[in-house]
């Protein structure tokens, strides 16, 4: 693992890179994940991820995220110790509990209609 990435810093990634330069994994359940995701990212989830991890053969950039980013370290740390992965390994600080760029949704939200309910 390489560290941490702050919210900004990866939101100047995101705009700076082009596809498939970037890896974000969104380690938490599939639901979590459709309710709400930072756009670009893709679902491995954390029980997962062992049997996953070739899936991501060759990324030049990985980024971890989970809700607040606690476990998004320990699977950077999984994701850094696979020799398929050639570039730095990052963990997104403070998950998405600290990220304030977009949010994408797989599905309508199935809540209230109120806009309290938190994608994590």
């Amino acid at each position: 693992m390489d560290g941490e990435i702050s919210g900004d810093e990866l939101q100047e990634l995101l705009d700076e890179t082009e596809d498939g330069d970037l890896r974000i994994v969104d380690i938490r359940n599939p639901g979590s994940f459709e309710r709400g995701h930072i756009p670009g990212s893709e679902n491995i989830p954390a029980p997962e991820l062992t049997d996953r991890v070739e899936e991501l053969d060759g990324a030049e950039r990985v980024v971890t995220v989970c809700p607040k980013g606690k476990s998004s370290v320990q699977a950077a740390r999984l994701v850094g110790s696979y020799e398929g992965v050639d570039g730095p390994v990052e963990s997104l600080a403070g998950g998405l509990t600290a990220w304030d760029g977009p949010i994408e949704a797989s599905e309508p939200s199935s809540g209230s209609g109120d806009g309290s309910a938190a994608p994590f």
